[in-house]
């Protein structure tokens, strides 16, 4: 689920960066910078949650997985 946040986060940056250099403001940049930093700190654990509970509710498909890291973890009652 990593490398599909990181095209998301690379779009975002690269969005922001044009719109701070279009513009050329301080207040406009300082105001994309923690757009930029909350999305870093957010997409990856959001992904994270989606992957998880995809693979809690079964929705995965068990042939194509190399190594299942979480059999071990899984819910009894699940």
């Amino acid at each position: 689920m990593h490398a599909a946040t990181k095209p998301q986060v690379l779009g975002l940056m690269l969005i922001c960066l044009a719109v701070a250099l279009a513009l050329r403001s301080w207040p406009i940049t300082a105001f994309l910078v923690p757009v930029v930093l909350i999305q870093l700190a957010t997409a990856p654990l959001a992904a994270h949650m989606v992957g998880r509970q995809a693979y809690r509710n079964g929705r995965i498909d068990e042939a194509s997985m190399v190594v299942d890291e979480l059999r071990d973890a899984r819910d009894p009652d699940a």
